[in-house]
């Protein structure tokens, strides 16, 4: 499963971004099963979770980011998104896409976000 990210880019504090995180080369039945989400790394800090999806659908949040950021998934399209609003400096990182089923899992090559005050 290759997935590749897109959406990045230097936004002002306040405004919205939406990122896009496609599992190439899968086919549905590759990807539906798959769990989704989306993780972060800021500049010189760890790499943290943001949201996460499940195959069924259920979402989870961090709680920097709970009532801010909305993950979904198509699984037709072979997609997830993560929609970003009221974005702070302090969302400013790469984002990265991330696919686990079982003890496998993929990431993205990350895209950037960059919010200015």
């Amino acid at each position: 499963v290759q997935l590749q990210a897109s959406g990045g880019g230097l936004v002002q504090a306040g405004r919205s971004l939406r990122l896009s995180c496609v599992a190439s080369r899968a086919i549905t039945s590759v990807f539906v099963p798959l769990d989704m989400g989306w993780y972060r790394q800021a500049p010189g800090k760890q790499r943290e979770w943001v949201a996460s999806i499940t195959s069924s659908g259920s979402t989870n949040y961090a709680d920097s980011v709970m009532d801010r950021f909305t993950i979904s998934r198509n699984n037709a399209k072979k997609t997830i998104s993560l929609q970003l609003n009221s974005l702070t400096p302090d969302d400013t990182a790469v984002y990265y896409c991330h696919a686990k089923r079982g003890i496998s899992e993929y990431w993205g090559q990350g895209t950037l976000v960059t919010v200015s005050s």
